[in-house]
């Protein structure tokens, strides 16, 4: 195991530098102005453009821009300053993301509770009146996008009844008005994320619960609940770490719609917000930020398969 992990993060170190010089490069060629408004001011003379695309090293190379970065990020551990809030990446984003976790994370721990439990009794009761009610919550879940279904929770308890509030204010301290303004991103993003999860762990136990070592267990004359959490959750769970591995770095990528709707200042708008403005700096750190926790989620997941399941091993 020692072995393979040293391996797993060589290679994962090359791959997070490729991705860096493929995001960055893209960012460099994206069209748009990083001065923003200061390029088409009038009052702001050309020379004191060029001697602020100077003091930013804008008009640098694109190799050169990038080793600046990357010495900065990787050996500097400074994620630089914003070009348009002129303020540190790093406190930037870092202001943001116990937003984000506030309703991003909460969210997604929602969805994972209930979509392991529901998915699994769907599985051991199919085709029961419970399995005919989830599979239909979850494909409407998982069919209706978060933009549509957040729109129409505003429409129904901000427009109509007057109940939630739809804008979001991180300045507010009040713990009833905190929730109050948070129930409906949560309950969009718990909806959609749980839909998906919810298919998915009926699909893995039904696919284990017919398999011979099964009916090997219940032919000892074991215990259905021990055969179902001993032997069939156990081994159905293995590809469901999967897709929760690779949904964890979502929690602190922010969920870039549903914050944009209901105006939630967390990671995702930080990072529209940068992508319209050409802001480098805070695209950069929020979207290679996102890059690495992938691939950590994916080595943490491999881990995770030789522990549920001690056939897998690791040289």
């Amino acid at each position: 195991m020692g072995r393979y992990l040293i391996r797993r993060l060589m290679i994962s170190a090359v791959t997070l530098v490729a991705i860096s010089m493929i995001i960055y490069s893209i960012l460099y060629l994206a069209p748009g102005d990083p001065l923003g408004g200061l390029a088409t001011n009038p009052n702001v003379s050309p020379a004191v453009r060029e001697q602020i695309r100077e003091s930013w090293g804008l008009n640098d190379p694109l190799y050169i821009q990038y080793f600046k970065w990357a010495k900065s990020y990787f050996f500097d551990f400074n994620w630089g300053q914003s070009i348009i809030s002129r303020v540190p990446v790093r406190d930037y984003v870092f202001d943001r993301v116990g937003v984000t976790l506030q309703i991003v994370g909460i969210a997604y721990l929602i969805g994972v509770l209930i979509a392991i439990p529901v998915g699994v009794i769907s599985a051991l009761k199919q085709y029961s009146w419970f399995d005919n009610v989830a599979t239909t919550f979850a494909f409407i879940g998982f069919s209706i996008p978060t933009f549509f279904s957040g729109l129409l929770l505003i429409l129904l308890f901000s427009v109509k009844l007057d109940w939630l509030n739809f804008v979001y204010d991180s300045t507010e301290t009040e713990f009833w008005a905190i929730v109050n303004q948070s129930i409906m991103p949560i309950t969009v993003l718990a909806l959609f994320g749980s839909a998906q999860l919810t298919r998915f762990v009926r699909a893995s136990m039904l696919e284990t619960i017919n398999q011979d070592y099964v009916r090997t267990a219940r032919a000892k004359g074991l215990r259905e609940r021990w055969v179902v959490f001993r032997h069939v959750m156990r081994n159905a769970m293995i590809p469901v770490v999967t897709i929760i591995a690779l949904q964890l770095p979502a929690v602190l990528g922010g969920a870039v719609i549903t914050e944009q709707i209901f105006r939630v200042p967390g990671v995702g708008r930080a990072l529209i917000d940068g992508i319209l403005s050409k802001d480098v700096p805070v695209v950069m750190a929020i979207t290679f930020g996102v890059s690495i926790l992938v691939v950590l989620s994916n080595v943490i997941a491999d881990i995770l398969y030789a522990l549920l399941d001690p056939r897998i091993k690791y040289t």
